[in-house]
């Protein structure tokens, strides 16, 4: 269940795909659906478990992240609270965040999360095309390069042979582009 705190506060579980997360997947606005897609792709063709959470705020999330850090930094005797986005991602599962925003709005996030694989994919520059998917191929924020983006984030972190990576290229169509 949703709490309307969770939402307020920039961020909240959508699901899981698979018993046992190994990659965090975030999205945001219209790309969400993008995500959940990749995440179901994911557990159906490559056995690899994710855990969806919908970003209602990047600037919410880095707002807490970067106030708590000051509070622990004027004082440094107090015990440090964990912020709200240490603790809806804890542990050290690779993280992919896809936005319909440029990069740079979702990698305000990262310094917070340090020493954890963070994957950024957004919409920088221009592109034109007839369609959404075409746009969302174009940037490479569609399910298929979210996906991709994962089981890359995977293997770079070691939980995953580089052949699976060649796997998941070829399924999607990726290889040679």
């Amino acid at each position: 269940d949703v709490c309307s705190s969770d939402l307020i506060r920039g961020m909240y579980r959508y699901a899981t795909c698979g018993a046992d997360p190994v990659v965090r997947l975030l999205g945001s606005g219209a790309i969400l659906r993008e995500v959940i897609a990749a995440g179901e792709w994911l557990e159906r063709e490559m056995a690899v478990a994710s855990e969806i959470l919908s970003v209602t705020s990047y600037s919410e999330l880095a707002r807490d992240a970067a106030a708590l850090e000051r509070a622990h930094r004027l004082s440094p005797t107090t015990p440090r609270k964990p912020s709200y986005l240490e603790t809806c991602l804890s542990g050290d599962a690779p993280i992919v965040a896809a936005s319909d925003y440029v990069r740079a709005v979702p990698q305000m996030l990262a310094s917070y999360l340090p020493g954890r694989r963070f994957v950024v994919l957004g919409t920088d520059g221009f592109g034109r095309s007839d369609t959404r998917s075409a746009l969302r191929k174009f940037f490479e924020v569609d399910r298929s390069s979210i996906a991709l983006a994962a089981v890359q984030a995977l293997v770079d972190s070691g939980r995953l042979p580089p052949v699976r990576l060649v796997e998941a290229a070829s399924r999607l169509g990726k290889i040679g582009r």
